[in-house]
């Protein structure tokens, strides 16, 4: 099936194209940038440059299928002042309508346009128990996604046949990316705690079970509205209280509502707002939840995390088989090259001529002016799919490097995997995580944009 993305860029963007394609699909994507699209997504699409400003491309409907709307302006990010506001709603609302416009015009194959929306329709409602028949609440992102989905009202008039689900998204627990990633640095350190009262309610799901109901919308639901949360919502308490256990922390004293309104503006409601909603819609539909508690959400999410441990993944997809790319990393000298110059990288030696399980290579790189010896050796040597490093002697605690070579489409999803902990424990922690986190994205991105420029075109 050849599927128009909007929003393809984002924490559940990246993650629908990535299943979409694994299965075969063929994937269009409306972005901002397409040759930054091109390097940041992963998996094959043909890009498209577009925003809400603009009309639709008419090339970019040519063959398409079925829609996965799920472009907006982040809501979380950066204070509400009256610029953002007005982003936020126009890039919903304005957006959507062109989409929905290009689809009449061009669209004619398309069977379903499945959108993503959020529950913020349903405002702050206290203790109320809420599903998808519920009525609109009051407040800003009440009003939005009112507008919002009201921008669908052409398809359902013109296009009846075509199948039009809507998904109400709560919040979204990943790893790297959305609410849960900004609370980790806080609680690593227990120095965080509940939001206000804590009585408030967090209507939350796991990132892969919403990529999992986007693809289950798309494939069988009928025009109606899906809940997009797990369903067993938590109070703000609970979910503090399970997520310092989950990291074998300590939770810190509470933050007034006084201090998180100084802090956030206009945007405190959307942390001290209670929203309780329930997916009985969902659960009819026939989709089944793979985290339907909390518990298994932070298990399987935030355990990995403990001990002072960083779990960060890259990913890109470049149009090379992976017996193509594999000779590249056979060379432990060609590191050299997708690492940047602030590293002063060099490659000194290798325990055996050719790479393989048991090869200790030695390196040696400057820091901020100060010299580093280390020495990895190589766990596991799976050609072409996969490699394994891990420090046996440098800076880092552990440091254990995965680099994963996925055939997908006709090239390779490549995924570097990478767990590390600082020395000296939670003093470590407090004195160099932000500034070694720093120092990793800075590298990787130097080893994307690389990696891009001599197989990615």
């Amino acid at each position: 099936m050849r599927i128009l993305l909007t929003g393809a860029t984002g924490l559940i963007g990246r993650e629908v194209g990535k299943h979409l394609a694994r299965r075969g699909d063929a994937l269009v994507c409306l972005v901002r940038d397409s040759e930054a699209a091109r390097r940041r997504l992963p998996f094959p699409a043909a890009c498209f440059t577009w925003d809400h400003t603009r009309d639709v491309p008419a090339e970019a409907l040519r063959g398409v299928e079925a829609v996965v709307h799920l472009a907006g302006e982040p809501v979380a990010e950066g204070r509400w002042t009256a610029a953002k506001k007005a982003l936020i709603r126009a890039s919903r609302a304005q957006g959507t309508r062109r989409l929905v416009e290009a689809v009449l015009a061009h669209g004619r194959r398309v069977q379903a346009f499945v959108h993503g929306s959020a529950s913020g329709y349903y405002g702050d409602r206290g203790d109320e128990r809420l599903t998808a028949d519920s009525p609109k609440g009051e407040g800003f992102l009440a009003d939005v996604v009112e507008q919002w989905e009201a921008e669908l009202q052409p398809l359902l008039e013109r296009r009846p046949e075509m199948r039009v689900p809507v998904v109400r998204t709560g919040i979204v627990l990943a790893r790297e990316g959305g609410a849960l990633a900004e609370m980790l640095p806080l609680f690593r350190l227990s120095a965080a705690g509940r939001l206000g009262s804590g009585r408030q309610w967090m209507s939350w799901i796991h990132l892969d079970d919403i990529v999992g109901l986007f693809v289950h919308a798309l494939d069988r639901a009928d025009t109606s509205l899906l809940e997009g949360t797990a369903p067993r919502p938590v109070t703000n308490a609970e979910f503090t209280a399970a997520l310092a256990g989950a990291l074998g922390v300590i939770e810190n004293l509470p933050a007034p509502p006084a201090a998180i309104r100084l802090m956030f503006g206009e945007k405190a409601s959307i942390v001290l707002g209670s929203t309780r909603l329930e997916p009985a819609a969902t659960l009819a539909s026939g989709y089944r939840f793979r985290f339907a508690t909390l518990a298994e959400a932070l298990a399987d999410l935030v355990t990995p995390l403990r001990d002072g441990t960083y779990l960060r993944v890259w990913e890109q997809w470049l149009p090379q088989p992976p017996q193509a790319l594999w000779p590249f990393f056979c060379d432990a000298h060609n590191l050299e090259a997708i690492t940047p110059p602030f590293l002063h990288f060099h490659v000194r030696g290798q325990s055996s001529r050719d790479i393989g399980a048991g090869t200790l290579i030695d390196y040696r790189l400057k820091l901020d002016g100060v010299p580093i010896r280390w020495q990895s050796r190589i766990d596991a040597w799976d050609p072409p799919r996969r490699f394994v490093d891990r420090q046996v002697k440098g800076p880092y605690r552990l440091w254990h490097h995965t680099h994963d070579f996925e055939p997908l489409g006709d090239g390779t999803l490549m995924r570097d995997t990478v767990r590390y902990q600082l020395p000296a424990g939670w003093l470590g922690r407090l004195a160099g995580g932000a500034r070694v986190a720093d120092y990793v994205e800075r590298i990787f991105d130097f080893r994307a944009r690389a990696i891009d420029e001599r197989f990615g075109r």
